[in-house]
């Protein structure tokens, strides 16, 4: 469990990036700090393994004060993630993958088993091993960068906007490889996005940021839309003037969910492409 005790952050110039930030993050669920720019989400995330140290408060890890731990220690326990992979690119993917094992003196073949096992895990090809970033896709480097967050098998996996930076269709497959992956390892995640559609995909507990890491809302993606806190709620998860209200509409044998503004939201049923086949 992380638990943030009246966290505040102030940057050199008197900038408030969090201020007096207190909440439970609960243990092997997903946590999405969700929020536009200035709204102090990856700075919180940045708190947990101290790569920024909050100005007044405390951050909690079952219990023990993460100041009183030190750094280095504390961020090789933690898989961290983040939106341009970080692979350094002059060592090969199964190399990057095993990194971390081997600063903590893992023996060399036994971190290489390991990687070759976490491809596996993330939907990699082993193929892949020997190659480096450049070789691969986006959507392939960020499969790696999971992989490599995964490596010493930590508790606790922090997420800074890792899916921005590839296409829509990439950033879906890697949507539904964390979901495929929190069903199976059970971990803590901690994960930053703008993007609220991804927020209610992902979360289980959804954190909904004002500018400065003030809290508009918390809960699950159904408390948030079934009863948005205030208008700020309501604009960021597009419950204001009606957009989250849908209807049905058949097009071609298809049912097609519509928004308010005649937008598809998504289809019931699935018929088979090219073929004719109705949804059922």
């Amino acid at each position: 469990m992380i638990e943030f005790r009246h966290v505040t952050k102030r940057f050199p110039g008197g900038t408030v990036a969090v201020e007096d930030f207190s909440l439970v993050l609960p243990s092997r669920k997903t946590t999405v700090f969700a929020g536009s720019s200035g709204s102090g989400k990856t700075t919180l995330l940045r708190m947990i393994n101290r790569m920024v140290d909050p100005t007044e408060g405390s951050i909690e890890i079952d219990g023990v004060d993460v100041a009183t731990v030190d750094p280095v220690k504390l961020r090789r326990s933690i898989g961290y993630v983040m939106q341009s992979s970080g692979l350094l690119p002059h060592r090969t993917v199964v190399d990057n993958v095993a990194t971390v094992p081997l600063l903590r003196r893992v023996p060399r073949r036994q971190a290489r088993t390991d990687a070759l096992a976490l491809l596996d895990t993330v939907g990699l090809d082993r193929a892949l091993a020997d190659r480096y970033p450049s070789q691969l896709s986006g959507g392939q480097q960020q499969r790696v960068g999971v992989a490599r967050g995964l490596a010493v098998d930590p508790n606790i996996l922090l997420m800074d906007e890792p899916f921005g930076a590839v296409d829509p269709i990439v950033r879906s497959e890697l949507q539904q490889e964390l979901l495929r992956l929190k069903r199976e390892l059970h971990k803590t995640i901690v994960f930053v996005t703008h993007d609220v559609e991804e927020a209610f995909l992902l979360g289980d507990q959804v954190v909904i940021l004002r500018e400065g890491g003030r809290v508009a809302q918390v809960g699950s993606p159904a408390e948030i839309l079934a009863r948005p806190a205030d208008d700020f709620v309501a604009r960021f998860v597009g419950a204001d003037r009606g957009r989250r209200a849908l209807h049905v509409v058949t097009q071609d044998g298809a049912e097609l969910l519509m928004d308010s503004e005649g937008r598809v939201a998504g289809v019931l049923g699935h018929g088979k492409p090219g073929t004719g086949e109705q949804p059922r």
